[in-house]
């Protein structure tokens, strides 16, 4: 059974949010503050959390940071009623892998959580290594490597670098990269795309002083890892 962790101050939301995923089969923790929160994610173990922003004892993005920096890979979707473009792209910048604004319908928030649980699991199969020249990215553990330099990756991070490398020296466009990343979540733009584009490039620096890929903008066409003359092969 799956169980998914529930991070909301609102006891109607947080027992509504609950009732509801029991419902569908899935096994519910909650927690009402950061220490509970971050507490019940190192005991049960879950493998989604839906988590608010706004928290008694400080803020859902500390939650979130705390997960990503200790390893969580699980799907983490932000819940919020604040609806800014910069809210949404700070949540998404700390690692989380979608934001919901409140009011919500439940039935979308439990369509993102599914397919974000089933992309994880996609994600998880026997391919954890990517390669192209001499890139090596490793997706369990989320780090990839040039020559003797090494970065980490957020998840999304990591899914676009192995698109990118997948494709290598071809471009990929804004709406194909866009559809496989990002399909399905509510109050995103294409923009999102540049955003996580800019991410990794500052990711990947040390490897392009290095001699390394560098991601390109291949104009009216997308972006491209341009491996730079390395040796490729698919």
């Amino acid at each position: 059974m799956t169980r998914v962790l529930i991070v909301e101050d609102d006891s109607d939301i947080r027992a509504m949010l609950a009732r509801g995923l029991e419902a569908e089969g899935f096994s519910v923790g909650v927690a009402g503050c950061v220490d509970d929160a971050l507490a019940a994610a190192q005991a049960d173990a879950p493998e989604a959390v839906v988590l608010d922003i706004t928290l008694p004892d400080g803020s859902g993005h500390d939650v979130c940071r705390s997960l990503r920096e200790g390893g969580y890979p699980g799907p983490i979707l932000f819940l919020s009623a604040r609806d800014e473009v910069r809210d949404r792209a700070e949540g998404l910048a700390l690692g989380a892998d979608d934001y919901i604004v409140k009011p919500f319908v439940f039935d979308e928030l439990l369509a993102r959580l599914q397919t974000h649980l089933l992309r994880r699991k996609a994600a998880d199969a026997p391919r954890t290594i990517v390669t192209a020249g001499k890139l090596v990215l490793d997706l369990n553990i989320r780090q990839v490597g040039f020559a003797d330099a090494t970065a980490r990756l957020t998840p999304r991070e990591a899914e676009l670098l192995a698109l990118l490398m997948d494709n290598a020296n071809q471009p990929v466009t804004r709406g194909d990269i866009f559809d496989k990343l990002w399909a399905g979540q509510g109050g995103l733009s294409l923009n999102v795309v540049d955003v996580y584009v800019g991410y990794l490039r500052t990711k990947l620096s040390d490897f392009v002083r290095l001699g390394g890929p560098v991601i390109v903008t291949v104009r009216g066409r997308g972006f491209m890892l341009d491996l730079k003359g390395q040796d490729f092969r698919h």
